[in-house]
């Protein structure tokens, strides 16, 4: 007997393109695991990428790229629902019926807006301000009651619970469900600078497709303990972002070791990243081998794309017949 999965989940990224480790750590690793659980619907937001890029010359390849590493990762189109946010419609439509309920000076006064304002003035569009209220459209057009996020995203989820309220509160109806939070331990991934997160756009990510003598080259250039200058210089793991790496992807006795032999000077730096190179690339092995076969057949991916819109818009056309019908606009015409 198949044993009842606990709620729906929904979650979505932009497309970014290849995936690097901090996307790999910060949701794939989360996404693969959920599906024993949930039923998942997995989302690439190409519409919210638009609030912010200026150029869409590589946003379908950047799409493909990155269903390629979500399907590499473990991701499974028979389980879980995966497809791209401009595939389904409907979301527009909902988007704008709950922008209706949602009062501009909270989105205005949200940190996430004038974050993003402040990075670009020069192209604060109107889809940046309604941001959240596409957000939580993409959530409830699909009934999902768990939405898998960091600690920091708290706010997001609470707003989005906000306007689901305002809208059954004016429709005197309960067709949208509020989303819960899961909240996730997400590690705070820095960059090989060791400074700042992992980002394509600092150049300081290590692409889970790399090769694994750019991987290792990668490697060689991350900062690690910045006080220790010399070979024999004691080393603090604690301050160290290799060391970080190794506590993630190195088996435990070796990381122990490490521990032990830095702080005494036992081991060095170099040998330290060369040690967390031969471990991330044989832990990635499975990953690339997947993603070279699936690559090899990209209507593969294409296909579980169409696929997964085609189910997920059988969902999105039931949540706005009971939508409309709340809000008592006429039916409209049958396919």
């Amino acid at each position: 007997m198949t044993e009842k999965k606990k709620g729906r989940v929904f979650s979505g990224a932009r497309p970014t393109g290849r995936q690097h480790l901090g996307n790999y750590l910060g949701a794939m690793k989360n996404y693969v695991a959920l599906q024993a659980d949930y039923d998942c619907i997995y989302c690439i937001v190409d519409l919210h990428a638009l609030t912010t890029v200026e150029t869409t010359e590589n946003l379908t390849q950047n799409t493909f790229e990155m269903a390629l590493d979500w399907l590499a990762a473990g991701i499974d189109p028979q389980k879980s629902i995966i497809f791209v946010q401009s595939h389904v419609p409907e979301v527009t439509e909902l988007h704008t019926i709950l922008s209706m309920v949602t009062p501009l000076g909270k989105l205005t006064d949200l940190p996430t807006f004038k974050e993003k304002a402040r990075q670009q003035p020069h192209n604060v569009n109107y889809g940046l301000v309604g941001y959240p209220v596409l957000m939580t459209a993409d959530i409830v057009l699909y009934k999902a009651d768990t939405v898998p996020v960091g600690i920091d995203q708290a706010p997001h989820i609470e707003f989005a619970r906000e306007i689901v309220r305002s809208f059954n509160y004016r429709y005197k109806t309960k067709v949208l469900i509020e989303p819960q939070m899961k909240a996730t331990q997400v590690p705070k991934v820095l960059g090989i600078d060791g400074q700042r997160k992992m980002g394509k756009s600092l150049n300081n990510h290590i692409e889970l497709a790399a090769t694994p003598e750019e991987t290792t080259r990668r490697v060689m250039q991350m900062v690690t303990d910045p006080q220790r200058v010399r070979r024999n210089d004691p080393g603090n793991p604690d301050v160290c972002n290799v060391f970080t790496m190794h506590k993630i992807f190195s088996p435990a006795e070796e990381v122990e070791m490490i521990d032990t032999e830095c702080r005494r000077a036992g081991i060095g730096c170099v040998d330290c990243k060369r040690r967390f190179a031969a471990n991330l690339n044989a832990h990635l092995e499975p990953f690339r081998a997947r993603r070279t076969e699936i690559e090899q057949t990209p209507d593969q991916v294409w296909d579980a794309l169409h696929d997964g819109a085609r189910r997920a818009r059988t969902i999105a056309r039931q949540t706005m017949d009971e939508v409309r019908a709340a809000i008592g606009l006429p039916p409209g015409a049958r396919e």
